[in-house]
């Protein structure tokens, strides 16, 4: 019962810094920015522990994305041909990657 609790308190807070992770990001994120910049918009921020509190590693390695910096080349087209992201934001599993939601991603504020 005790080990349950503590699992249940690190998911809600686990939540909780996730909600916080536009604005100061969280130990674990990711931020990918292969071509945010140059199209002037902010880079996406990953919530690498939010994902992993709710799925076990294999879910995403190595088929999904390989775990090594700098390997998976994400972009909007594959995103949309259900690559990377896309194979779970599908609006099903997941909500839809589209123009309504772009700031859920692309949220990464400041330099």
């Amino acid at each position: 019962m005790v080990r349950f609790r503590r699992n249940v308190a690190i998911a809600c807070a686990g939540i909780a810094l996730g909600a916080a992770t536009a604005v100061a990001g969280v130990l674990g994120d990711i931020t990918m920015d292969h071509q945010s910049t140059i199209n002037e918009i902010p880079a996406v921020v990953f919530p690498h522990w939010q994902h992993r509190s709710r799925f076990r590693c294999y879910a995403c390695h190595p088929d999904v994305f390989e775990m090594k910096a700098g390997a998976n080349q994400v972009t909007m087209d594959k995103l949309g041909a259900g690559e990377f992201c896309g194979r779970c934001h599908d609006g099903q599993l997941a909500f839809a990657i589209g123009f309504d939601t772009c700031r859920t991603c692309h949220s990464l504020v400041g330099p």
